[in-house]
């Protein structure tokens, strides 16, 4: 949402469209952790991913 403020801008319908403003979802990363299953260490797994820059 855009609000645009003008010099003739009330200061009470200001706060009347930034009331009705939605707040937005946030992404939540928590529910990904611990999601990677794996066999092998992490940390070999990240070596090999940069080892495979070079």
């Amino acid at each position: 949402m855009v609000v645009i403020l003008n010099k003739d801008t009330d200061l009470q319908n200001l706060k009347k469209l930034l009331a009705e403003r939605k707040p937005q979802k946030k992404f939540d990363a928590k529910r990904f952790c611990g999601a990677l299953k794996t066999e092998e260490d992490g940390l070999k797994i990240q070596q090999q991913f940069r080892d495979e820059w070079r």
